[in-house]
């Protein structure tokens, strides 16, 4: 019988927790509007939320809807800065409890994994499959509309298989309503969590029902690796039966299963990578956003807008990102050309 928690609910509205939560809640946003409004009487709002909690009376705010077209065109929704400590506070309690039961070849957003680390995992696998087989093939899958696909009923039935604390259930509750269902908000930080804890359940079936060793999730994308391309065909029927039928998801249309050819043929695009095993490049439309990205970077610090400290922290993201792959000669090129003048 799977181990439940309880009495976690007072650990969410203590002091301490709140403000620890308020503490992550501003980390790179200290100096926007809200969050400066917020700090201003710090210790008077955070007594307030807490109240609110104690008493049952929170209820989330309004939603500030916004899109991002990088690196594709989605949805985002945003929540006040005081709602936005209540979800870590509730981060910082439940978190906890299923990070210590993830796989381990889950990797977004969790502490010391991410993208650089999903992108070796593959291909680490790849190597091995390659060299026990000497050939490899994927099948490279993502889920069709993942946030707006998830059902409310479906992700309390799974938090109800830890969580036995009612009143953390019934927080929890105010969350997913003040969104229609299905679907979650993309800019919620309990989103990323339950997004998890949706997709562990398809972690679980791929590693231990259908005992599939080479298995890498980044949040909805995944791969499987294998030798055998009719025994990755036959995963895909079962995977897809299990998403529709025990999380009423789908995968989209780009899902494939295809070789993975040596050098320059065809190579595992995934997490921002085009992946082989012997090397790995920066996808040529990844690059391209670099320029965009460094050209407005010109023009914004030719006008003021922007400063040094700010260019070169980006400046840094990327290269850090490159530098996982073999593009670092095609960055310096870039780089080169690119020259920041005052007006």
């Amino acid at each position: 019988m799977a181990k439940t928690y309880n009495n976690l609910y007072p650990k969410i509205y203590d002091f301490e927790n709140l403000y620890q939560a308020y503490l992550k809640a501003r980390k790179g946003k200290r100096y926007q509007s809200d969050v400066l409004k917020f700090s201003a009487n710090l210790e008077e709002n955070l007594i307030t939320i807490q109240n609110e909690l104690i008493w049952h009376q929170y209820q989330c705010g309004e939603y500030h809807f916004f899109k991002v077209f990088e690196p594709k065109e989605r949805d985002v929704a945003a929540l006040p800065f005081r709602d936005r400590v209540v979800h870590h506070a509730i981060i910082n309690i439940i978190e906890p409890i299923y990070e210590q039961r993830f796989i381990y070849d889950s990797y977004a957003c969790r502490v010391g994994k991410g993208t650089h680390a999903g992108a070796d995992r593959a291909q680490k696998f790849m190597r091995i499959v390659k060299r026990n087989h000497g050939r490899v093939y994927a099948l490279k899958a993502d889920v069709s509309k993942y946030f707006a696909s998830i059902d409310h009923d479906v992700l309390t039935r799974l938090l109800n298989k830890r969580i036995a604390c009612l009143e953390t259930m019934s927080l929890i509750k105010v969350i997913l309503d003040s969104t229609p269902s299905p679907g979650i908000p993309i800019g919620n930080l309990t989103s990323q969590l339950f997004a998890n804890i949706y997709l562990h359940e398809l972690d679980e079936y791929c590693k231990h029902t259908l005992r599939e060793r080479f298995y890498v999730r980044y949040m909805d994308d995944f791969v499987i690796l294998h030798h055998d391309k009719q025994h990755l065909h036959k995963i895909r029927e079962q995977i897809e039966w299990f998403l529709a039928s025990e999380l009423k998801l789908k995968t989209n249309h780009k899902t494939s299963v295809f070789p993975i050819s040596d050098r320059n043929g065809r190579s595992l695009d995934f997490l921002g990578y085009k992946i082989w095993p012997t090397h790995r490049k920066l996808r040529k439309d990844s690059i391209k956003r670099f320029k965009k990205r460094l050209k407005k970077m010109q023009q914004q610090y030719a006008a003021g807008n922007k400063n040094l400290p700010e260019i070169r922290q980006r400046i840094m993201t990327f290269i850090s990102h490159a530098a996982h792959s073999n593009a670092q000669t095609t960055i310096r090129r870039i780089l080169a050309k690119a020259v920041f003048k005052k007006q």
